[in-house]
């Protein structure tokens, strides 16, 4: 991974860390995504003595060794006279109850007056999410560390926008991209498996571990399509009921890896009750399963569409989570047998705003979804990306502010 590339989250990192002692800070993110090379970045460029701790190898249930490592940065602090010190833990969801360990130590410095600085890192969200909402309270900041955009992988790496397309935004594999077996080896044996085993099945009691495997295999699969979680049961081993497949599906959102977009109503029920249109949080995980090769699917027009399509719902689901944005889909069926169903691929809700999002990319001929939804809901802004409306490329490279100004 590149060491040079300052990603933005550097900056409020490094600035919050020189602030005085106020919250622990939290730096969230899926696997592979750049959390330690970041805090390394910032360390690398603050002058505040450090301590780091990994707790991928320690076991979950030895919740005293969160204990055990602030008591050692608090004991150094001391013999070195030290007027402050931070204190970074990775991967910190792995250990039982880290929260409440956290909690106790943190208010006990608080008490004391000991000016030891906590940057935490953890890749599950949810585990994360449960911790800090349960005891950490008022007492942190959560930094979000996303998949890399388009922007980024092209600065980084110098990746063109079709190769985006194709290959993702996982900034480890960026060098393995002309070896394209190699490349998918890579997204398979060291992102996705890890992401499942340690992340997924660590993370809630999960009853089929192979289950979710294969929900997280076939729903990749299916990105950018839509398909009833009935459906989708049919082509499943053991796939117990619609209940546990929603909730694995969940799960899956929560880890930053596929998520079911809903469609968009002005009910909730009816948000609720829809068929899921599955969306990648980063399309090296459509094509590492479905993609044949890079040549093969560019020259494919409806094949082609289809990543152009899950690759714009992968920036919107990053653009999405930055700004606390909900992403949805529409469709309404056809009248009569004679016409098409009306369909728009994206719809975005910010504070009550609707933005309509089409993709357009020789997947599929003109489609009158656009206006039909205008009508309908009155959006407040609504556009074309592709053929005939603002490039991919514009697009790819812009954020939440730009695109929703």
């Amino acid at each position: 991974m590149s060491m040079d590339y300052i990603r933005k989250q550097y900056h409020t990192l490094r600035a919050r860390i020189q602030e005085p002692r106020r919250f622990v800070q939290v730096l969230a993110g899926p696997r592979q995504v750049g959390k330690s090379t970041l805090i390394r970045q910032v360390l690398r460029d603050i002058t505040i003595p450090h301590t780091i701790e990994v707790a991928d190898a320690v076991d979950p249930k030895d919740s005293d060794w969160i204990r055990r490592v602030w008591e050692g940065a608090r004991t150094t602090m001391r013999l070195r006279g030290e007027e402050e010190r931070l204190l970074v833990i990775d991967e910190i969801q792995k250990i039982d109850n880290w929260s409440e360990m956290v909690k106790r130590e943190w208010d006990e410095d608080t008490r004391e007056a000991v000016n030891l600085k906590v940057v935490l890192l953890g890749s599950s969200r949810l585990l994360l999410k449960r911790g800090i909402t349960e005891s950490l309270a008022g007492r942190f900041e959560l930094i979000r560390l996303g998949h890399w955009s388009y922007r980024e992988m092209h600065d980084a790496f110098g990746v063109g926008v079709e190769e985006y397309i194709y290959f993702g935004g996982y900034p480890g594999a960026a060098h393995l991209i002309g070896d394209e077996r190699r490349w998918r080896r890579y997204i398979e044996d060291s992102l996705v498996a890890p992401a499942i085993e340690k992340d997924v099945l660590m993370t809630s009691n999960i009853y089929k571990p192979a289950l979710m495997k294969q929900l997280f295999e076939l729903g990749c699969s299916y990105s950018a399509e839509m398909l009833s979680l009935t459906k989708l049961m049919g082509q499943l081993q053991d796939a117990g009921n619609v209940t546990t497949l929603a909730s694995y599906l969940d799960i899956l959102d929560q880890c930053a890896l596929l998520t079911g977009l809903q469609k968009y109503a002005h009910d909730d029920a009816r948000k609720r009750s829809s068929i899921p249109k599955y969306q990648v949080y980063n399309n090296a995980l459509l094509t590492a399963y479905k993609g044949r090769s890079f040549i093969t699917d560019r020259t494919d027009p409806m094949l082609w569409g289809r990543w152009v399509e899950s690759a714009v719902g992968a920036h919107l689901l990053g653009i999405a989570e930055e700004a606390d944005c909900q992403l949805y889909y529409w469709r309404e069926s056809a009248q009569s047998k004679a016409d098409r169903d009306l369909e728009v691929d994206f719809i975005i809700v910010r504070d009550g705003d609707v933005t309509a999002i089409e993709v357009k990319s020789g997947r599929r001929g003109m489609n009158s979804g656009l206006p039909a939804f205008e009508k309908s809901f009155h959006p407040k802004r609504s556009f074309v990306v592709g053929t005939g409306g603002v490039s991919l490329e514009d697009f790819l490279s812009c954020d939440i502010e730009t695109l929703l100004s």
